[in-house]
């Protein structure tokens, strides 16, 4: 008999399919991982639109909020968020605002909806708003969202929302 080395075909098949469990076992994970990346990126990105509109209500502003644009006109964002399409980490931005008047002050709303809420490349599976008060709301459920009316800055959620640790 000849000395024969290296590995049969029955070792590979086993490391094979041993390397393919693993990656059954590990690729949902990754999958999931990606879309809590990404909300965690969109809940602090909404931070960030908060603060800019603080900012702006109180320097260049002159007691009213601004569009995304404004605030990155004024560097307040970047162009990521005040851009013509503000999109970041697969989530979709969009936000309004309200003058003061008389009667009522000035009042803002942001929102942020994932580009892709289902399947396996869902960039989230949650949306989520935030308003002048600064609390951050989410809105789970691929059906649910959140949608700001650019001329009132006023919010409104399909779905139950829920307030973030804020």
């Amino acid at each position: 008999m000849k000395n024969q080395k290296g590995f049969s075909l029955i070792e590979l098949l086993i490391v094979v399919v041993i390397i393919g469990i693993i990656a059954a076992i590990a690729i949902p994970n990754l999958l999931a991982a990606r879309r809590s990346a990404n909300e965690g990126s969109a809940i602090s990105s909404l931070r960030t639109i908060h603060g800019a509109e603080m900012t702006y209500n109180s320097t260049n502003g002159g007691g009213n909020f601004g569009t995304l644009a404004d605030l990155f006109n004024n560097n307040l964002v970047d162009v990521q968020l005040g851009g013509a399409t503000p999109q970041k980490s697969g989530f979709n931005f969009s936000a309004g605002d309200q003058d003061r008047t008389a009667t009522a002050p000035a009042t803002f709303g942001a929102c942020a909806n994932p580009t892709t809420p289902t399947g396996i490349t869902a960039t989230g599976t949650r949306s989520f708003g935030v308003a002048t008060d600064g609390v951050i709301y989410a809105v789970p459920g691929a059906a649910a969202g959140c949608a700001v009316a650019a001329a009132t800055g006023v919010i409104t959620y399909t779905g139950t929302t829920t307030a973030i640790g804020n």
